[in-house]
């Protein structure tokens, strides 16, 4: 499974740096259609993208987004709410790690 990131410039330069290979620097217009896409590639294990980003997207996709177990969605900063990264992986695993 491979880790994906997707977002604007300044977000994703970090995880570039890092070594990861799946970044998707997108602007507005393209976030959803990049979305789909990496939701369905069977290789990303997680997705990681900023929260501001994620209420960008259509209630329907969001919903999806926060539903689904592979890819696991993190989101990172922003404001508002954003996701519990403890509770994404009780989600995905079905157990509490912290615990």
């Amino acid at each position: 499974m491979e880790l994906a990131v997707v977002g604007q410039g300044e977000f994703v330069t970090g995880f570039r740096l890092a070594g990861i290979k799946k970044i998707y620097d997108v602007v507005d217009d393209e976030l959803e259609p990049t979305v789909l896409k990496i939701l369905e590639d069977r290789e990303v294990g997680i997705l990681i993208m900023h929260g501001d980003d994620l209420n960008k997207l259509p209630e329907i996709l969001r919903n999806t987004i926060n539903e689904s177990v592979e890819p696991t969605v993190v989101t990172l900063g922003g404001s508002g709410q954003s996701s519990n990264l403890r509770e994404k992986i009780k989600q995905s695993v079905g157990v509490d790690l912290w615990k």
